[in-house]
Formats: C-alpha cells, sequence, structure tokens
C-alpha cells in the first residue's frame, strides 16, 4: 500500500475536483488502490468511535451484472416519477442538472461494467431503525473513500439506488438483517477529466448567528 503515490497531494485541488465520475473504464484497478482508499475510509469520525461500517468490495461480473439490474430498475422508476424534470431552473443549474441526468443514465447502464463495486454498509442494533444522524457514522467514511480516490486518480459517484432492491442485496452478498447498505460507490479508471461541478456560492447558502441572516 506505500507504493500507491497519490496524483495531487493538494487537499483543497483534491475537493475542488472531486466530482461524481459516473462514466468510468472497464480496465482492472489494482488491489493495493482499493486497500489504499479503504484506509482512508477508516480514518473517518464515527459515533462513539465505533467504527461500525464494513466494506463490501465486489468485483465478479456476475454478481456486477446482477446488480446493475436492480440499480437500472431503481433508475427507471426514479424517472419515471418526474426525478429530474426540473423546468423553472436557471440556464446554469438546468445546463447542470442535464449533464447530471446524461451521466447518471450512463451510469445507470453500464454499472456492470465499473471494474470495482463498493458497498458501504452500517452495523445496526437490532430493532433499531436508523435515522437522520446516523449517517454520521458512515458518510463522512465515504467522503474520506472518494477524496482518496480522487487524489490516486481514480473515478467514483455515491449511489443509494441499490436500495429500491435492498433485500435482494442482502441476499446475494450474504449481507445480514442487521446491516444497513448506505451506498454502493463504483470505482475506476474515469473517461473524462476531473474537474470542478456547479455549486451555489457559500454565500447563497449560508448564515450568521440567526437563519435567514447573509455576510457578503
Amino acid at each position: 500500500m506505500s507504493d500507491v503515490q497519490p496524483v495531487e497531494t493538494d487537499i483543497f485541488e483534491v475537493i475542488r475536483t472531486q466530482r461524481a465520475m459516473r462514466r468510468l473504464k472497464p480496465d482492472p484497478v489494482p488491489e493495493e488502490y482499493i486497500k489504499k482508499i479503504l484506509w482512508a475510509a477508516t480514518r473517518a469520525p464515527s459515533g462513539g468511535n465505533r467504527q461500525n461500517w464494513r466494506w463490501l468490495v465486489i468485483t465478479d461480473p456476475e454478481k456486477k451484472k446482477q446488480i446493475q439490474e436492480w440499480y437500472k430498475e431503481g433508475w427507471d422508476r426514479l424517472v419515471a416519477s418526474g426525478y429530474g424534470n426540473r423546468p423553472d431552473l436557471p440556464p446554469e443549474e438546468a445546463a447542470s442538472n442535464e449533464r447530471v441526468m446524461r451521466s447518471a443514465q450512463y451510469l445507470a447502464d453500464h454499472l456492470h461494467e465499473v471494474p470495482v463495486l463498493i458497498l458501504a454498509c452500517l452495523l445496526v442494533d437490532p430493532g433499531q431503525r436508523p435515522d437522520i444522524t446516523a449517517g454520521s457514522s458512515i458518510y463522512p467514511a465515504v467522503q474520506n473513500l472518494m477524496l482518496a480516490a480522487r487524489a490516486l486518480g481514480l473515478g467514483t459517484a455515491l449511489t443509494t439506488l441499490h436500495r429500491f432492491r435492498q433485500d435482494d442485496i442482502r441476499k446475494l452478498l450474504g449481507i445480514p438483517e442487521t446491516v444497513e447498505t448506505a451506498a454502493l460507490i463504483p470505482v475506476g479508471w474515469p473517461k473524462g477529466k476531473f474537474g470542478e461541478g456547479f455549486r451555489k456560492p457559500v454565500e447563497d447558502v449560508t448564515y450568521w448567528e440567526q437563519w435567514g441572516n447573509k455576510r457578503q
């Protein structure tokens, strides 16, 4: 793992250019790269430092194909519900939304061709119904993984559409009922270039001292 060297070392540049890379090459990713980004994931904070995350790495073609079919089913249902249909967006946001929809459709069609899928899982107590706070023990680790991947030149995207068929995913992969699948992360060498995605200005989404108070 120590032989794996980053292609980008400036943390702020990694953050700036780490966007969802949904068009990925089928070329294999060396196992030491996967271990490196998982190491980064497990440096993240978790509630009570319980570290109740688990990571399931999937490279088997048959399993990936089955997951892709379920994922595509979820995507089709989402699109049919009107997801992505946002006619009132200003031009810049509308262009970004269109790009996202095209790349998301591509991923749904080609997920099985991605060399590595990583399922981010969270152990939960029996009888517990996870709420929004449960995410604080898994999603920081997911972001660590994705930032580390970007630093190594690997593309990723945070997806959750597999949860439309979570019970089937559990059966396919032998995941216990007491484990939630928080994210499915495709990992591979990107077909396109890293770059800054559309983001609203910090000033537009930040309040000071009281809700609604903005500073320029």
